[in-house]
């Protein structure tokens, strides 16, 4: 039994623009493209990955970030394990939205608090006007507190792919802890 395939579902979280799909491309080894396309409502992915000698099977829902696709979002958080939580470091209100994409998931997702990933992307374009990096640790010790799981803060540049691969490594390890101690206890 131990030797079978699971299967986490991700969503990536957060408001249109902060670079939710450059992530998941960059991650899935498309590479970055300078345009601009809007999600619209979900796209999704899938990315076998080996986890400490398991095969996960990511299952990547990039929700669509704009307020008019809310009601369309709302069946693709149903069975999450886990979330990305996306904002983009040089724009402040994107930032102060992620309590509601927190509230969004745990009302269509039967309130249940899942492992997430607090992630500030575009760290390339940071500047003296950029949520600084002591504020999004220090939101994610708040957030950490609040959910009982360890949320940890990562920084990402999409564009020059640094840190991608890493936050979408601690998010399965934390979704693969969690589920074993729920399987445990």
């Amino acid at each position: 039994m131990s030797n079978r395939r699971k299967i986490f579902k991700i969503v990536l979280l957060g408001d249109g623009a902060v670079g939710k799909t450059a992530l998941r491309t960059r991650y899935l080894g498309e590479g970055f493209k300078k345009s601009y396309s809007m999600t619209i409502g979900a796209d999704f992915a899938v990315k076998r990955v080996n986890l400490d000698g398991h095969e996960i099977v990511a299952q990547i829902w990039d929700l669509a970030g704009q307020i008019r696709f809310q009601s369309v979002r709302e069946v693709y958080y149903q069975g999450a394990t886990g979330a990305l939580l996306v904002f983009d470091i040089t724009r402040g209100d994107t930032f102060e939205n992620i309590p509601n994409w927190i509230t969004e998931l745990l009302e269509n997702n039967n309130n249940r608090v899942v492992p997430m990933v607090l992630i500030g992307n575009k760290s390339d374009l940071r500047d003296e006007n950029s949520i600084t990096t002591e504020a999004g640790i220090e939101y994610a010790k708040n957030l950490s507190q609040w959910s009982n799981f360890e949320i940890p803060y990562v920084e990402t540049s999409a564009k020059e792919g640094s840190n991608v691969e890493e936050a979408f490594q601690i998010l399965l390890r934390n979704i693969e802890s969690y589920l074993a101690s729920e399987k445990a206890g």
